[in-house]
């Protein structure tokens, strides 16, 4: 088995060549040299791609963080999308923000799956980016060339090598001064980060194993209009696709395994087996996701992750984090560590959607950087090494995982065509790519 360490340099040193190659081959060759972070209060232009949904919410907290800063530009593949997401951002501001902070004349509004380009060029410095993820890889290159700061709704991609690409342009984005800020939302948690700091101090010694649950109910779905295409109306319903959302894995119970590595110092598990598959979401309406999945995790020191996470109505539900250790143990969704080392969190927790946002731009006018890219982009790849593992029914390391060949997300994509092909996966079946 290839260790942690080895694995972590090989991520690193693979995505620097990518960097690398990147930037030679002109893709996003053509850059503006290092640009200097802004700094004071002057106003910051903040675009979205992606307004529906959490999209919405994030782009309200990217205004609350700052009175000077300004939405300029929007985009979404769907008129009516962007039109309602627009609507609850102006609803989630008292009156006088909406006239000061909201600046989005009908020619700044873009439509269409290349709404990116057009954000970009109306000038913005900051971009919130909540599209469904097969989208992020491109979307994240495009910023960084622009020399635009990025706030990347999670996960950063659906497959291996748009992980790649990404954490390439994170490494770019270094040498520019841009922040990178990921919504995994747990690590800007207060009572999370304490809960953490404390296990790493030794709170409950040398952790053996930890679970983490994402058990909870189904989420939505819209049936198919006559006036919408098939590609269409995947893109609409993105969380029943692996090629739009790297399936429930990957798109939800991502913060659960963030939330594992960061517990083991954002040292990466270098092996994952697991089982999956559908049991209740099988009609046609919920595309060719899983509606579960039971991962095994295995750590080089002989930690080991049991995950599990389901997307059913009417059963027991459960969101939690539990951590198992020599000298005790602790349930994190409380904040509470029991045996020879006992602790609680008291303390208050400000709201973490808030804060991820407000502590970017805090960030950006102090002429500091946030970034969030290496831990984004490999807790991507661990949910996208469980997913592998439960879609091929074989035990998959994380060297194997990082050097997938599988491209799900079909560039460029014809919006006038179909989608790819698409077909529930079989363990033992379908094949490792």
């Amino acid at each position: 088995m290839t260790s942690t360490a080895t694995s972590r340099r090989s991520f690193l040193g693979g995505a620097a060549a990518s960097a690398a190659a990147i930037a030679a081959s002109g893709s996003l060759g053509a850059l503006r040299a290092a640009m200097p972070v802004h700094q004071g209060g002057a106003r910051l232009r903040i675009g979205v791609v992606g307004i529906g949904g959490r999209g919405a919410g994030a782009t309200a907290n990217a205004l609350l963080a700052h009175p000077e800063n300004v939405l300029h530009a929007v985009g979404d593949a769907f008129a009516d999308r962007l039109e309602i997401g627009l609507a609850e951002v102006t609803v989630a501001l008292a009156e006088r923000q909406r006239q000061q902070q909201v600046d989005v004349p009908p020619e700044r509004r873009f439509v269409g799956i290349d709404a990116i380009d057009q954000v970009l060029a109306a000038g913005v410095d900051a971009i919130v980016l909540a599209t469904p993820p097969g989208f992020r890889p491109a979307q994240i290159e495009k910023a960084v060339a622009k020399g635009v700061h990025v706030f990347a709704e999670k996960p950063i991609a659906v497959d291996a090598p748009g992980v790649r690409r990404v954490h390439a342009a994170c490494q770019l984005a270094a040498t520019k001064g841009l922040s990178i800020v990921s919504g995994l939302v747990y690590r800007y948690h207060e009572g999370r980060r304490r809960l953490v700091e404390r296990l790493h101090e030794g709170g409950v010694g040398e952790i053996l194993a930890i679970q983490g649950d994402y058990i909870t109910n189904e989420l939505w779905s819209w049936p198919r209009q006559p006036q919408w295409s098939l590609l269409q109306w995947q893109v609409r319903n993105w969380l029943y696709y692996p090629w739009l959302s790297g399936d429930l894995i990957a798109e939800q119970h991502i913060h659960t395994l963030d939330m594992m590595a960061w517990i083991k110092r954002d040292v990466y598990p270098t092996g994952a087996a697991s089982l999956g598959g559908r049991q209740k979401r099988v009609d046609p309406l919920f595309g060719t996701v899983y509606d579960h999945f039971a991962t095994i995790y295995e750590w080089d020191d002989g930690t080991r992750g049991y995950s599990y996470c389901r997307q059913q109505d009417n059963c027991w539900r459960n969101v939690n984090e539990y951590v198992l250790g020599t000298e005790g143990r602790a349930n994190v969704f409380q904040g509470t560590i029991a045996g020879a080392h006992a602790w609680r969190f008291d303390g208050k927790v400000p709201e973490p959607y808030q804060r991820e946002l407000t502590d970017m731009f805090a960030a950006i006018r102090g002429g500091q950087r946030i970034d969030n890219g290496d831990y984004m982009c490999r807790s991507t790849l661990m949910a996208l090494m469980g997913r592998m593992a439960a879609y091929t029914g074989q035990r998959i390391t994380w060297d194997q995982a990082w050097n997938s060949q599988e491209v799900l997300m079909p560039e460029p994509l014809d919006w006038d065509g179909e989608p790819p092909p698409s077909e529930v996966a079989r363990p033992g079946v379908t094949k490792f790519v």
